[in-house]
């Protein structure tokens, strides 16, 4: 009998987290795909995420970052962490405070701050809103250091670099074939989040003045509802599509 309760419970908890998250969602759909002038449906809404030349812009624009600066935040991230774990493990709690202290300091004292050091940057890569991955890669530093640090806990990193170096591998074959093959679940999560987290930020890119995916969809939310709700539905999808397939190629290497 608790078994059978416990099984209702579990299932009407569902049902509630279900349409308390679908529900929002929904009404996205519905208003994105209404014609307001003419009543009935219409998926004008949705064509005009390709059709409209500046949202299309900004959407290319926020996908180039979002890659740019998961590579970047990777290349960075990955083999310093694993630097520290080996080679100078005094300094993980300082790291560790440097990674995390971007989500102690507010945006617009991050842009106040950074306004000298883009006078060069704008002078030697142009005035680009790809420069801005060189902040948002400071921006995702605390999700990203979270993900990949708890995958190195979950191995013994000594003893397989040990190994490795005794076979005759160099640093950087360690590092590709043994560690990174052992914390991949880690590295996808710290993408995914990273990608979600510049495909969502707003206020850097606005006080910058760069036209990204959310400016875009403010903008257009002023003149053209439909389409920016569309756009934002859209964002939403991709981001659970990303954690839909982080969760199941985790299982799949779990499995394995």
């Amino acid at each position: 009998m608790a078994a059978v309760t416990a099984r209702v419970a579990r299932a009407a908890l569902w049902v509630g987290f279900g349409i308390f998250f679908l529900f929002p969602l929904y009404a996205m759909a519905d208003f994105s795909t209404r014609n307001l002038l003419g009543g009935g449906r219409t998926l004008q809404a949705w064509g005009n995420l390709l059709s409209n030349e500046a949202l299309y812009r900004a959407i290319v624009t926020s996908l180039l970052l979002a890659v740019l600066t998961v590579v970047a935040m990777l290349v960075v991230l990955v083999p310093t962490m694993i630097w520290v774990r080996l080679r100078t493990p005094w300094a993980r709690g300082l790291v560790e405070f440097l990674c995390l202290l971007p989500l102690t300091i507010p945006a617009l004292v991050v842009v106040v701050g950074l306004k000298n050091v883009y006078l060069w940057v704008n002078y030697l890569l142009g005035e680009s809103a790809l420069t801005l991955t060189f902040v948002y890669v400071v921006v995702v530093l605390p999700f990203s250091y979270r993900a990949i640090d708890g995958a190195l806990s979950a191995i013994d990193l000594r003893t397989l670099s040990e190994a490795a170096r005794s076979l005759g591998a160099g640093w950087v074959a360690t590092i590709l074939r043994i560690v990174v093959p052992n914390i991949w679940s880690g590295i996808l999560s710290a993408a995914f989040i990273s990608v979600a987290v510049v495909l969502g930020e707003y206020t850097i890119a606005s006080l910058s003045g760069f036209d990204t995916l959310p400016i875009e969809i403010v903008a257009l939310g002023k003149s053209d509802g439909p389409t920016s709700v569309a756009a934002s539905l859209a964002t939403l999808l991709f981001g659970f599509v990303l954690l839909l397939a982080l969760s199941l190629v985790t299982r799949r290497r779990r499995r394995t």
